[in-house]
């Protein structure tokens, strides 16, 4: 009794356009790879993958997978390409049928590692993003084997049963004759239908599996193997084309429950993996910037630069001085607030002897000018000091500088007290004051290293005015103005000897 409705087959698989063929079963195979590749690299790209890895990883997997997948097949049934009667030329005519599919995975896994490691990207991670793709690269692929009615079942009587045609059907092993047993049935298991609508919906549930959750490092690839193999196996339990048998079960049978056994461990021993996954390309080419922060130090290069960079800031400039000796010029050092600068330097026979006031350190700038120029600088360039009390009138006072007591006792001039205050003449501060506008300053008092202390007075010369002394001009007391000096850290120049 024949079924209402069945599947047809198609009559014809090939079309030749011109000398070209074109294969119903190489069409579906290219269409699963573009559909695999198309949905591997959005699933990448939203894991933040860099976009064409997927692409770039296919040219090797690709080739590998039909390589590996074509091998299996002849492996396993090598008796129809090297047994009696057999034609080993048909072992490459890959078009008329014959992938194995764990030859495929294994050898396509092979090529994505390689594609991977020149990529420099994780294959766990690609294995995770490509999987829903590849089953439904199976699920399109399958059809193919209805374009060449193969790989079909036993028989069956019903509405969905697919239609055979009489050269299709089982032969004798080792013969072109049908097999009495399948003379006469025309219709059988569609198992390719069924492997296709469960790769379909295995597609679906790795998808949702892998959102829900958070299922990385390979583990979604695992699953995707692990329930195709369960498929698969009550898949080939159901076909009769000719296949090895060990203790009963199919050769690809007992394949599939090795392979669900290693997809099941995986899973478990990956189920605390949560590191980071390499999804991006690091380019080695990726150009730098020759200047600023953006250029990599060379080796060696940012610990001498800063070794040597000190020690070049540290030398300090030497310019010649009014006696012929050299005077170092450099940037002065910052003074706490309210404190006078210490010397900068104190030749041989100089040190104030103790008890005496230090002089101020000379200013680099204005020594240089007074070596080269002798340019008089201008009064607000010039050290001040505050001050008050009856000696001492509130407000600025002029320095006397190093250089200007040292040339004036070389040219045989006296050198005079600074200037008093408006009202309140006094003949040292007057002289003082000119000296101070007539002569550079920012020379050390004591470059030459043969003055007298400070405090004494030269041979025939009249000792120097001192503080005591011009309170008392003023009006006030000795103990005024030392108090005054004191409160203000005021440092009254010394007397050079001419």
């Amino acid at each position: 009794m024949q079924p209402l409705a069945t599947i047809p087959s198609p009559a014809e698989g090939v079309w030749h356009l011109g000398p070209i063929p074109i294969r119903a079963y190489a069409l579906m195979i290219i269409a699963g790879i573009v559909v695999a590749v198309w949905l591997g690299e959005r699933r990448w790209a939203a894991k933040g993958g860099t976009p064409g890895v997927v692409i770039d990883v296919a040219v090797w997997a690709v080739p590998f997978g039909l390589l590996g997948g074509r091998l299996y097949h002849v492996i396993t049934d090598w008796q129809r390409y090297f047994g009696d009667g057999g034609d080993p030329g048909r072992a490459v005519r890959v078009w008329e049928g014959g992938l194995g599919i764990w030859g495929a995975i294994a050898l396509g896994a092979l090529g994505a590692w390689i594609g991977c490691r020149r990529r420099g990207v994780s294959v766990l991670a690609l294995g995770d993003a490509i999987a829903p793709g590849l089953a439904l690269a199976q699920a399109i692929g399958r059809w193919g084997n209805w374009w060449n009615q193969e790989l079909y079942g036993r028989p069956l009587n019903t509405w969905w049963a697919l239609e055979i045609d009489p050269e299709h059907r089982p032969r004798i092993p080792g013969t072109s004759a049908i097999d009495p047993r399948y003379a006469d049935v025309a219709t059988y298991h569609p198992t390719f239908l069924y492997e296709s609508l469960w790769c379909a919906g295995l597609a679906l549930v790795v998808i949702w599996a892998g959102r829900r959750f958070t299922l990385t490092h390979g583990r979604t690839f695992a699953l995707y193997v692990a329930g195709y193999t369960v498929g698969r196996f009550w898949i080939e339990w159901l076909r009769i084309d000719e296949a090895h048998v060990i203790a009963g079960l199919r050769l690809n049978d007992w394949t599939c429950l090795v392979v669900f056994a290693g997809a099941v461990a995986y899973l478990w021993l990956a189920r605390n993996r949560t590191s980071p996954e390499a999804v991006t390309v690091k380019d080695p080419a990726a150009p730098h910037a020759e200047t600023g922060r953006d250029r990599p130090a060379a080796p060696g290069e940012s610990a001498a630069g800063s070794a040597s960079e000190p020690a070049e800031r540290s030398e300090p400039e030497t310019t010649p001085g009014p006696g012929g000796e050299s005077a170092a010029a450099g940037p002065a050092s910052p003074s706490p607030a309210g404190e006078r600068p210490e010397p900068a330097s104190e030749p041989t026979g100089s040190a104030p002897a103790s008890g005496e006031r230090a002089e101020p350190a000379s200013e680099a700038g204005d020594g240089a000018t007074a070596a080269g120029a002798g340019s008089v600088p201008e009064a607000e360039d010039e050290p001040a000091v505050t001050g008050s009390g009856p000696g001492l009138a509130s407000g600025t006072e002029k320095e006397p500088s190093a250089a200007g007591t040292q040339a004036a006792t070389e040219t045989g001039e006296r050198p005079e007290p600074a200037s008093a205050p408006p009202g309140e003449p006094d003949e040292a501060e007057d002289t003082a004051g000119e000296r101070a506008a007539s002569e550079p300053a920012g020379q050390n008092e004591s470059s030459t290293g043969d003055g007298p202390a400070p405090g004494t007075a030269a041979a025939g010369g009249p000792p120097e005015e001192t503080s005591d002394a011009r309170a008392a001009d003023g009006g006030g007391t000795p103990g005024e103005g030392k108090g005054a000096q004191r409160a203000g850290r005021t440092a009254e120049p010394a007397e050079d000897a001419r």
